[in-house]
């Protein structure tokens, strides 16, 4: 059964697609709602059934003697696979509501369809050259989503988005071609799949190469100094687009980090060498000044981005640590963050929708007028932040103690002192939104928003209320992930 899911879990979103696209449903809102909505909530099941299956692995071809298309179902690909299939359902309901403005639905859904089919095969890849084939086709189609209103400003955020992409794979397929022939296999080992001598060997080469692959890939997770594309495509893409090129997708850039770091070199061969140190100095910078930039920001939707361009790289400075408890936190702020940072983005979406008002200081009020929706910004907010017992402080908890317990010198104090700075730069770029929204002062000179009744109805508020509940829930009970990180990471480490 394995291996058949193996083959249906890629494919059924892209012959989804494929049918929606020929369904004569270019002016019926209603019929592309129920076929898209049907088929992200088979595509969400097959991947939670999925998680209850073992280890499986299917060669789908062969492009010559040691370079296999192959997928596998193994403990990382699960994880990864089940918070892509939850959070591209629950954003793509939010959808129904958010997209009727925009127009083009159907075309929307053909191309969400067939992006969460690319993600899909990126987590269940098996071997480099699969995850690169599939990792540059969800570049391509994602960026569809990008340009969706066909603006001036979108093409030129898509092409943005499509320059940085490309360059950045092209630094990962460079890794490829120098790692390809010192592999025992080319299927990903847990723990890496170098040869015994290749260190000794080619070790120089082997390091510089792990270096630039990391960067490359580390692009789509949005890390200095690739990080450039982020703020200027997630505030032009729609909304619920622009949550899952935040929650989602940077995340595929950390799969295929995890995946070099972990499953081809080894964290063994990087410890202690010039390649942890400048990658631990590149996320911690990303950290700072992705904080910088958001306090700085006054766009909405931009000071999000900037947002997620600090907190994926907490996940990257986690990983880069190579020790088992910093390696579970960033697995735990994977999803966190995924969970709080799409909930922050459909919040803006929806009083974006309401009211028109895409600046910070426009939002003085909205509590009144829009309660729910504030309420859901608010607990994310604070989660974010990482104030117990909301589901980022354990994540954040797990990061700093991973680095006081095991990180290579400087950096075992530094990192939980930038962490830190930027929990209160969090706290200061999102919390005066909540505060002027349900406190209004009449100091600023600004507006007040309207008190009129705009909240959003049923088929926008259920996904917000979701992901609020799961930030609840999984600050509750953090041992519903955690048991599932501590074990990923005692297997590679």
């Amino acid at each position: 059964m394995q291996t058949i899911l193996l083959w249906i879990i890629p494919l059924f979103p892209a012959l989804a697609a494929l049918a929606l696209g020929l369904l004569p449903l270019k002016h019926n809102s209603r019929g592309t709602h129920v076929a898209a909505g049907v088929a992200l909530a088979v595509n969400f099941g097959l991947c939670v059934w999925l998680m209850f299956l073992g280890d499986a692995e299917v060669t789908l071809l062969r492009l010559g003697e040691n370079l296999p298309i192959a997928l596998r179902s193994d403990l990382a690909g699960r994880l990864f696979l089940l918070l892509c299939g939850g959070m591209w359902f629950n954003s793509g309901v939010f959808s129904f509501g958010y997209l009727p403005h925009e127009g083009n639905e159907q075309r929307y859904f053909v191309f969400y369809l067939l992006s969460i089919a690319a993600i899909n095969a990126i987590c269940l890849s098996a071997t480099l050259v699969t995850m690169y084939l599939f990792f540059e086709l969800m570049t391509l189609l994602s960026m569809a989503l990008v340009v969706h209103s066909l603006s001036k400003e979108a093409v030129a955020a898509g092409i943005k988005y499509l320059l940085y992409s490309i360059a950045g794979a092209m630094m990962g397929l460079f890794g490829i071609f120098v790692f390809s022939g010192m592999l025992e296999t080319p299927f990903f080992v847990p723990g890496g799949a170098l040869q015994p001598d290749a260190m000794a060997q080619h070790g120089s080469l082997i390091l510089w190469a792990t270096l630039i692959t990391v960067i490359g890939f580390a692009t789509k997770a949005g890390m200095f100094p690739m990080h450039g594309w982020l703020p200027t495509a997630h505030p032009i893409a729609p909304a619920p687009a622009s949550a899952v090129l935040s929650g989602v997708i940077t995340k595929m850039g950390v799969l295929c980090v995890v995946r070099v770091l972990f499953y081809t070199v080894g964290a063994a061969n990087l410890r202690g060498t010039f390649v942890q140190t400048v990658l631990l100095i590149l996320a911690l910078c990303t950290v700072f000044m992705g904080s910088m930039m958001a306090f700085r920001t006054t766009g909405f939707k931009k000071r999000l981005a900037y947002s997620t361009v600090s907190q994926v790289s907490y996940i990257l400075f986690g990983l880069f640590l190579f020790t088992p408890q910093a390696f579970a936190g960033a697995v735990e702020h994977m999803y966190f963050h995924s969970i709080m940072k799409n909930a922050l983005f459909l919040c803006a979406g929806a009083v974006i929708l309401k009211t028109g008002r895409t600046e910070v200081s426009q939002l003085r009020g909205m509590g009144k007028s829009m309660p729910l929706t504030m309420w859901c910004f608010t607990i994310a907010g604070l989660g974010l932040v990482g104030v117990p017992p909301l589901s980022g402080f354990f994540s954040k908890w797990d990061l700093a103690q991973g680095s006081l317990s095991g990180g290579p010198a400087v950096f075992s104090w530094l990192g939980p002192v930038v962490l830190l700075i930027s929990a209160l730069l969090t706290a200061a770029y999102l919390l005066p939104i909540s505060i002027d929204a349900f406190f209004p002062g009449h100091d600023h000179g600004e507006p007040e928003a309207a008190a009129a009744p705009l909240e959003v109805g049923p088929v926008m508020a259920v996904p917000l209320v979701i992901l609020t509940v799961l930030n609840f829930v999984l600050g509750m009970f953090p041992g519903l992930l955690s048991d599932a990180a501590n074990g990923l990471a005692a297997l590679l480490m």
